[in-house]
């Protein structure tokens, strides 16, 4: 595979996907080949299941059923859209990956993270990003911003000390994978945070070859 997969992590209310968008809209505006995609998500049927995981209604989802569902959604991502982007130069965009899973089903459930890490693996075949921003922004923070925004899903509305279990899972990736994963301030002006994370992804992007 020739192009360059690229995902956005963080807490909800980092503001990841804002600036996923800027940064989708200013490489396209340098000519890159861009395609976005999310998780969950990216495809008719991880739209569907998406819709299933976030719904307030399913209170009662287990752990497990959790874990396997966006695992579902994610193989879905990989071969209809992520896979065969890559393949043909493109660079992909993705809102979130497994680290997500890692961070929410793993550390924020406490599930098991050598399963979770089995499943992931085997749904995508392996696929792992070339480079993850995590938008780094404390759990007071971040549970500010979204009691801001209104309404929260099923994830976004469980207690304070999951999303302070999740940032803490965020903060352990960050250790294990510095050569993959780049910290992102995200208490920072909007503009600011996208200069960087702009800059920071060209620079990938010519080391990696990748042409426009």
């Amino acid at each position: 595979m020739s192009g360059m997969f690229i995902t956005v992590e963080g807490p909800d209310g980092s503001g990841k996907s804002t600036q996923l968008q800027l940064l989708v809209e200013n490489l396209k505006q340098k000519g890159y080949d861009i395609v976005v995609t999310r998780e969950p998500g990216g495809t008719t049927v991880g739209n569907q299941i998406r819709e299933v995981l976030l719904s307030p209604d399913h209170h009662e989802m287990t752990p497990r059923v959790e874990m396997m569902l966006y695992a579902a959604s994610r193989a879905q991502n990989v071969e209809q859209v992520i896979r065969p982007a890559l393949e043909r130069g493109a660079i992909v965009l993705c809102d979130r990956f497994i680290d997500a899973s890692i961070a929410y089903q793993g550390y924020g459930l406490q599930y098991d993270l050598d399963q979770i890490r089995s499943l992931n693996e085997w749904a995508t075949n392996g696929l792992t990003p070339d480079l993850t921003f995590l938008f780094d922004l404390n759990p007071e923070r971040a549970s500010a911003r979204m009691k801001d925004r209104g309404q929260l899903d099923r994830i976004e509305s469980r207690d304070q000390a999951f999303h302070e279990r999740v940032y803490a899972g965020f903060q352990t990736l960050l250790k294990q994978y510095p050569e993959r994963i780049v910290r992102i301030d995200a208490d920072q002006s909007i503009e600011c945070i996208q200069d960087e994370v702009l800059d920071y992804t060209i620079e990938r992007l010519q080391q990696g070859g990748v042409q426009k």
